[in-house]
């Protein structure tokens, strides 16, 4: 069967270069859904499916009418169904969707759906082509298979951790967190780059069934993004420690006080441009000096000259020392926090700062849509549904009739 978003579809038509794209969503948390809302922002119909309690985020964060706001964007774009996968009921369900499906993007444990009945061998059983995208703490195998992860223990593992932090001879305190679940998101980006490759193979191959099986570990993802951490470590026996807010290879690149109490961001870390930040700060001298004229110098003396550019930099509000710079096309910015990022006329103008009517909370900004495809933009066509809010339109997409629904929803399978 492989009508189950038929109906949806032209009620909906969705706009982007993956609209007809089926992905079913067995997640919760952050790493499965963030995958699949960038596969929805460029059109694809995801059905998530949660637990009657929905996902966990609806609950994170500070709350509007009872509401996440961050529910509003983490499940834009998506149809909802609640549905107790624990019920015996909720397997046929399943499968039924499954079978109209192109993919599937999962962030289980290992093992836990196939004790629901929804092993690899019964989703291809009713769709042999299925992409299946399991995304998990380690991995759907090894000695650490079975531990219990979130996004923080694979950034430790994978080596970020360990860098998000002053020089250890500037601070005794513990590593510090990103800010965000950089962990989760890194995953499920490879996730969703995962299930395109799969799905171009497919179709390259004439739709030839897979199997096509995608094996995501937060731990592995993260590791994959660390540059050169690991190859140094191999070639020179050297530890890549954390440098605070420089690199190890170039200067200057830091964060430099201002004024008005904000940091400016400062990346002129090429001969030319260092060149041209001398003049700028009134020490043109500098760039003939031997103790900086040339990188290998300028990282020699980096202390030094941070403090040159940071007595500058004390001279100016951050956005005026910004301005004075970008005349002199040499890279800076402001470090933003959220109010500049909704009043930044460039995010405004490529439409990555967007204000939404979320019927459940209200007017809401979302973060646009990544990649800019211009020749077939995405779009935000709904923001975070409540739960449940598309099991009847789903159910019966998928061949359920109206009796059936009534009964699935008496008995507790669905809501």
């Amino acid at each position: 069967m492989d009508t189950w978003n038929e109906a949806a579809a032209a009620a909906r038509p969705a706009e982007g270069p993956l609209a007809g794209l089926r992905i079913l969503e067995l997640g919760h948390f952050v790493a499965a859904p963030f995958a699949t809302r960038l596969l929805a922002d460029l059109g694809a119909d995801v059905v998530k499916i949660e637990p009657p309690g929905g996902d966990p985020v609806r609950q994170w964060g500070e709350q509007a009418n009872g509401r996440s706001p961050w529910w509003s964007m983490h499940a834009r774009n998506k149809r909802c169904i609640a549905l107790d996968l624990k019920h015996p009921g909720a397997r046929p369900v399943v499968l039924r969707l499954a079978s109209g499906a192109d993919a599937l993007v999962e962030n289980f444990r290992p093992g836990q759906l196939d004790k629901l009945g929804l092993s690899e061998a019964a989703l291809r059983e009713v769709r042999p082509g299925l992409v299946i995208s399991r995304i998990s703490g380690f991995g759907q195998d090894g000695p650490y298979r079975d531990r219990a992860s979130f996004g923080v223990i694979g950034e430790a593992m994978g080596g970020l951790r360990y860098l998000t932090n002053h020089p250890p001879e500037e601070t005794d305190l513990p590593p510090s967190r990103v800010g965000i679940s950089i962990g989760d998101s890194i995953a499920g980006l490879y996730a969703a780059f995962g299930v395109m490759a799969a799905l171009w193979q497919r179709d390259r191959s004439g739709g030839t069934p897979g199997p096509f099986t995608l094996d995501v570990a937060l731990t592995e993802a993260m590791l994959s993004m660390m540059e050169g951490t690991l190859p140094e470590y191999g070639v020179f026996g050297t530890i890549r420690e954390p440098q605070g807010s420089r690199i190890k290879t170039a200067a200057p690149t830091n964060a430099y006080p201002t004024r008005d109490g904000k940091w400016l961001l400062i990346a002129a870390n090429s001969d030319p441009l260092f060149r041209r930040l001398a003049r700028v700060i009134g020490r043109p001298e500098l760039a003939d000096d031997p103790d900086f004229s040339a990188n290998p110098g300028r990282l020699r003396n980096v202390a030094t000259l941070d403090a040159i550019i940071a007595d500058w930099s004390r001279g100016f509000d951050a956005a005026e020392a910004d301005r004075v710079l970008t005349e002199a096309d040499i890279p800076s910015t402001l470090c933003f926090n959220a109010a500049d990022i909704a009043a930044d006329p460039q995010y405004l103008a490529r439409g990555m700062v967007r204000e939404l009517d979320d019927p459940q909370i209200g007017r809401v900004l979302h973060a646009g849509i990544v990649p800019h495809v211009p020749e077939a933009p995405g779009s935000i066509r709904w923001t975070g549904p409540a739960i449940g809010a598309h099991t009847d339109e789903i159910l019966g997409e998928a061949g359920f009739a109206e009796a059936e629904i009534r009964s699935l929803r008496e008995e507790g399978v669905v809501r």
